[in-house]
């Protein structure tokens, strides 16, 4: 997604929302609707050891997916609440340089069935893998579930 397409401004809103994202030196969003990626400076999230903090990853990993069902469901005309249900962990490698999360929306079947639900029920579970990769190799992966529900007014 292009300046054009609203990243820009889904960011602003993402940092007035979630206080958090401002002191994680999160760069500019990359969407193109079925893909999200979220990177960060090293930095801010550095640990004692001088790598990524697990905190940091497991925060970015989370945000992704989150952000990557919520640009979803905005594209699809809709302002559903989304909340991650569960999620699991693996760490591979150190981070020891500015990182990104990665999250690919699922296959158009599985898309329609949520899309589906969200019609029928006002509620639907998206499962999403999210890796965070340094330099194109994975160094963490988190397998999550997040739901969207429709706003209760």
């Amino acid at each position: 997604m292009s300046e054009a397409n609203g990243t820009t401004e889904f960011l602003t809103w993402l940092k007035s929302q979630i206080p958090l994202v401002n002191h994680m030196g999160v760069k500019p969003l990359d969407w193109d609707g079925k893909c999200l990626r979220m990177s960060a400076a090293l930095a801010p999230n550095v640990n004692d050891k001088g790598t990524g903090f697990g905190g940091s990853l497991a925060t970015l990993s989370t945000l992704c997916g989150w952000s990557a069902v919520t640009l979803y469901l905005r594209a699809q005309g809709r302002n559903d609440d989304v909340v991650i249900r569960e999620s699991k962990l693996e760490y591979f490698l150190p981070v020891t340089s500015d990182f990104t999360a990665e999250c690919q929306l699922p296959d158009v079947e599985a898309l329609a069935v949520f899309d589906q639900k969200m019609q029928a029920k006002g509620r639907a579970r998206m499962d999403l893998v999210i890796e965070i990769k340094q330099k194109d190799q994975v160094a963490m992966r988190l397998s999550g579930s997040y739901v969207a529900m429709e706003k209760q007014s």
